[in-house]
C-alpha cells in the first residue's frame, strides 16, 4: 500500500452535540487509529478528500443538504469507493426517510444502532480502514500500471523507431544492391558484346587492310588514271568500312586511341564547316568555347566523329530544323572520375523532342536507339560513351520532354609535363636501294602477311616473314633483323608476349605492333604507343611507322644514299 499523504489513515468524526466527539475518539485512539474530530459538516467536506473514513452520528446530518457530497462521491477516482460509519439514533433503529435515502445514496456505509459498546465502534472503524486500505492499493497498482504503460509506450515507440530506420536501411540495401545488379547485368552485357564485337572487328579489321593495302599499291605502281580512280574509290570504300569496326570497337572499349595533346576549342573550330555541310540549311551551328581552356589529352580524330555523331543526332532530334550548340568549359570530377581533378567539357544541345526519363538510362547501350528501323544502327551515343571512358573521361546526358538534350563529353586535361611531339609523316614514294635494312613481319592471316611483305619491298627494305611467333622467335635468333613487326592477336602467343621473348635474344630489337584491336595496357608494357600501327592501315601509314621506328632507334632510313 503506498499513501500519497500522511492524512489519508486517518478517520473523520463528526458528532457535534455533547461529548460524544471526544468519546469516539478515546475509543479509536486507544486502538492506535488516528482521529480527527470535524467541528461541524463544513469542516468535514472540506478535509474529506485526505481522509480514510468518516464516522457520522445521525443528528448531526439534521437540516444538511447531502446532495453535494454524494455527487462529489459520485465523481470519485475509479479505485475509490469512500466508507461512512454511521450511528443511528435509539429509535427503533429507523432513520427519518429523507436521511435514509440519501445516506444510502452515498454508496459505501455501515449503520450501527446506538447504544454502541466500544469493541464494535473499533470493529467497525477497522473494517472501514480496511476497505479503504485496499482501495489505496488498488490506486497503487493503477499508478504503477499506468506508469508502466508510459513506459512501455515510450519502449514501443522508440522500438518502432528502431524498427522503421532498420527498414529504411534495408529498403536502401535492396534498392543499393538492386542497383548493383543492374549495373553487373549491364557490365557483363557489354563484356560480352565487346569480346564478340571485337573479335568480328579484328577479323574485319584484316580484311580492309587487306583491300586498302592494295588500293595503294595499285594506286601506286599503276599509270592508268582510270585504275587509279577506281583504286581510289576501293580505298574509300574501306574507309568506311573502317568507321563501322572504329564504332563498334569504341562502345566496346577496346578501340586502340591514339592519344594526343591539342586544343579542344581549336578543334572544335577547325570542324565547324564540316558540321555545318552535315546537318544542312535548317539547322544553325552555334560554338560557345570558354576562353582559356587548358589542353586536354585525347584522340582528336575520335573526339571530332564523336561530336559529329552527337550533332547529327541532335539534326534527327529536331527533325532537320533547329539550333545546335556546341560549347566547352571546365568542371571538377564527379563520381567515377578521379577525385580532386579537373575535367574539360564538350557540351552538344539541341532543341528538339528530348527523351522520355524511362529510357534516357539506356542511350549508351549499343544498338539501342529511338529512331525508325533503318534509320540508325544505335551505335553512336555508345561510340561516344566509348571514346569518352577510352580516353579517361565519360559521357552524361540530361533531357527534358519537349525542351531538348544536352550530351557531354567530359575529357582529362593534359598533365603539365604534357607535350606535343608531331613527327614528319614521310614520302610514301621514297624507296630504300640495297637492301641493307631487314624487317621481320609477323602474321598469322596470310593475306595480311603478303601484303605487307610486298609493302615493304616495294618500299625498299629487305623482308623476311612469319606465320607464328615461335618461328619468328627462331629466325630472329640467326638473323637478328632490324626491325620486328608484328599482329597483337595471334593463336599460340599475343604479340606483347613475342616482344618480351625476342628482347631476351635481342635486347635493342626496334618494334611495331599492328593491331586493330588490343589489350593497351600489354602493348603499352612492352613498346612505345607513337609505335603501334593501327588496323586497317594505308601503305602511307606502314611506311610512316616503319621509319618512325628506325629513327627512334638510331638506323639510317637513306642507307644507300651512303654508298
Amino acid at each position: 500500500m503506498t499513501l500519497e499523504h500522511k492524512d489519508e489513515e486517518r478517520i473523520l468524526i463528526l458528532a457535534p452535540r455533547g461529548r460524544d466527539a471526544q468519546v469516539i475518539e478515546q475509543v479509536l485512539t486507544r486502538s492506535g487509529t488516528r482521529c480527527t474530530v470535524c467541528a461541524d459538516y463544513a469542516a468535514l467536506w472540506q478535509q474529506l478528500d485526505l481522509a480514510a473514513a468518516a464516522l457520522i452520528v445521525e443528528e448531526a446530518l439534521h437540516g444538511v443538504d447531502l446532495e453535494p457530497l454524494a455527487g462529489k462521491l459520485a465523481q470519485q477516482a475509479s479505485w475509490s469507493d469512500f466508507p461512512f460509519v454511521f450511528l443511528m439514533s435509539p429509535t427503533d433503529g429507523k432513520m427519518s426517510t429523507g436521511v435514509n435515502t440519501t445516506i444510502q445514496a452515498l454508496g459505501n456505509v455501515i449503520l450501527l444502532e446506538r447504544p454502541i459498546n466500544a469493541e464494535t465502534l473499533r470493529t467497525a472503524a477497522a473494517s472501514a480502514l480496511r476497505a479503504r486500505r485496499r482501495q489505496y492499493q488498488a490506486r497503487s497498482d493503477l499508478h504503477e500500471r499506468m506508469r508502466l504503460n508510459a513506459t512501455l509506450e515510450s519502449r514501443i515507440a522508440e522500438r518502432t523507431a528502431e524498427l522503421a530506420q532498420a527498414n529504411d536501411r534495408l529498403m536502401q540495401e535492396m534498392a543499393e544492391r538492386e542497383r548493383a545488379q543492374i549495373a553487373l547485368v549491364q557490365t557483363q552485357k557489354m563484356e560480352a558484346l565487346g569480346h564478340l564485337t571485337s573479335g568480328i572487328s579484328h577479323d574485319f579489321n584484316n580484311l580492309l587492310s587487306i583491300i586498302q593495302g592494295n588500293a595503294d599499291l595499285v594506286d601506286l605502281i599503276a599509270g592508268d588514271e582510270r585504275i587509279k580512280r577506281m583504286a581510289n574509290t576501293i580505298r574509300k570504300a574501306a574507309e568506311q568500312g573502317a568507321k563501322l569496326t572504329g564504332q563498334l570497337l569504341a562502345f566496346s572499349r577496346a578501340q586502340p586511341l591514339d592519344l594526343k595533346i591539342f586544343d579542344l576549342n581549336k578543334a572544335l573550330e577547325g570542324i565547324q564547316d564540316l558540321l555545318a555541310s552535315s546537318l544542312g540549311s535548317g539547322i544553325q551551328v552555334r560554338l560557345m568555347p570558354t576562353a582559356g581552356l587548358p589542353p586536354v589529352k585525347a584522340d582528336p580524330h575520335q573526339i571530332e566523329l564523336a561530336v559529329l555523331n552527337l550533332a547529327i543526332n541532335a539534326k534527327d532530334a529536331m527533325r532537320d530544323i533547329g539550333t545546335v550548340i556546341i560549347g566547352t568549359g571546365m568542371k571538377p570530377a564527379t563520381e567515377g572520375l578521379v577525385p580532386g581533378r579537373d575535367y574539360a567539357v564538350i557540351s552538344v544541345t539541341d532543341t528538339g523532342e528530348g527523351i522520355n526519363p524511362e529510357i534516357i538510362a539506356k542511350v549508351f547501350d549499343p544498338f539501342f536507339t529511338t529512331k525508325p528501323h533503318g534509320k540508325g544502327t544505335g551505335l553512336g551515343l555508345s561510340q561516344v560513351y566509348g571514346i569518352a571512358q577510352q580516353s579517361g573521361g565519360t559521357a552524361k546526358i540530361r533531357s527534358e520532354v519537349g525542351v531538348g538534350t544536352t550530351v557531354e563529353i567530359w575529357l582529362p586535361l593534359a598533365a603539365p609535363e604534357d607535350t606535343v611531339d608531331p613527327a614528319p609523316r614521310s614520302n610514301v614514294n621514297s624507296r630504300h636501294e640495297g637492301n641493307r635494312i631487314c624487317i621481320m613481319v609477323v602474321e598469322d592471316d596470310p593475306r595480311v602477311r603478303q601484303f605487307m611483305v610486298e609493302s615493304l619491298e616495294i618500299l625498299g627494305y629487305q623482308v623476311a616473314h612469319a606465320e607464328d611467333a615461335q618461328v619468328a622467335l627462331d629466325s630472329i635468333e640467326s638473323m637478328k633483323p632490324d626491325l620486328l613487326i608484328t599482329d597483337f592477336l595471334m593463336p599460340s602467343m599475343t604479340g606483347a608476349e613475342l616482344v618480351r621473348h625476342a628482347r631476351r635474344i635481342y635486347p635493342d630489337l626496334p618494334v611495331i605492333i599492328a593491331t586493330g584491336y588490343a589489350d593497351l595496357q600489354a602493348i603499352t608494357a612492352v613498346i612505345d604507343p607513337d609505335v603501334v600501327l593501327r588496323k586497317p592501315f594505308q601503305l602511307q601509314d606502314l611506311s610512316y611507322k616503319v621509319q618512325q621506328a628506325l629513327i627512334k632507334a638510331g638506323i639510317s632510313t637513306a642507307l644507300a644514299d651512303s654508298d
